[in-house]
C-alpha cells in the first residue's frame, strides 16, 4: 500500500501557472503619471498659500511681519473709524437704532410706503391750476396748462 501513495506523488500534476507579477509596476506608473499631470503648478500652490515665497529659513519670520503688519494695519483703520454722531450726521446709520437690526430693512420699506400714500393723497386733493389762479396764488401768466 505504501508503493501506490508513492507512485502517485511521483506524478507531475499539470496545473496553470499564474505569471502576473506581484506589484503592477506599469499600472503604478500610468497612476503617478496621471497624478503629476493633475498636479498644480507652483504659482497656483503659491496663491493658495500652500507653498511659500521666499527661503525656508526666513518663512517663519516673514509670516509673524506679514501677521504683524495686518495687526497694525487693523489697528490703524479702527482709530481712523467715523463716530456713531459722524455716521448719523451723513445719514449712514438710522437716526432711530432702537429697533433691531434685522426689522431695520422692513422699517424702512414700511416709512418709504407710508410717504408715497401721503404723497398720492395730497396729489389727489390737490387744487386745479385754474382754482389757484382765481384764488391769485398765480398769475394768469404762470399757467402751467398753457405751456
Amino acid at each position: 500500500m505504501a508503493d501506490t501513495a508513492i507512485d502517485t506523488a511521483a506524478e507531475p500534476i499539470e496545473q496553470p501557472i499564474d505569471e502576473t507579477p506581484l506589484s503592477p509596476i506599469s499600472a503604478r506608473k500610468n497612476s503617478l503619471q496621471h497624478a503629476l499631470a493633475r498636479r498644480p503648478d507652483e504659482k497656483d500652490l503659491k496663491d493658495r498659500n500652500i507653498l511659500h515665497h521666499g527661503a525656508p529659513s526666513i518663512q517663519k519670520t516673514q509670516a509673524e511681519l506679514e501677521k504683524q503688519m495686518a495687526q497694525d494695519a487693523l489697528k490703524r483703520n479702527l482709530a481712523n473709524r467715523p463716530t456713531k454722531e459722524e455716521l448719523l450726521q451723513k445719514h449712514i446709520l438710522p437716526e432711530n437704532s432702537n429697533v433691531a437690526p434685522a426689522l431695520q430693512a422692513a422699517q424702512r420699506e414700511l416709512e418709504k410706503q407710508m410717504r408715497e400714500d401721503a404723497l398720492r393723497e395730497k396729489l389727489a386733493h390737490r387744487p386745479k391750476p385754474e382754482e389757484v389762479i382765481e384764488k391769485g396764488i398765480l398769475a394768469p401768466e404762470e399757467d402751467p396748462t398753457k405751456v
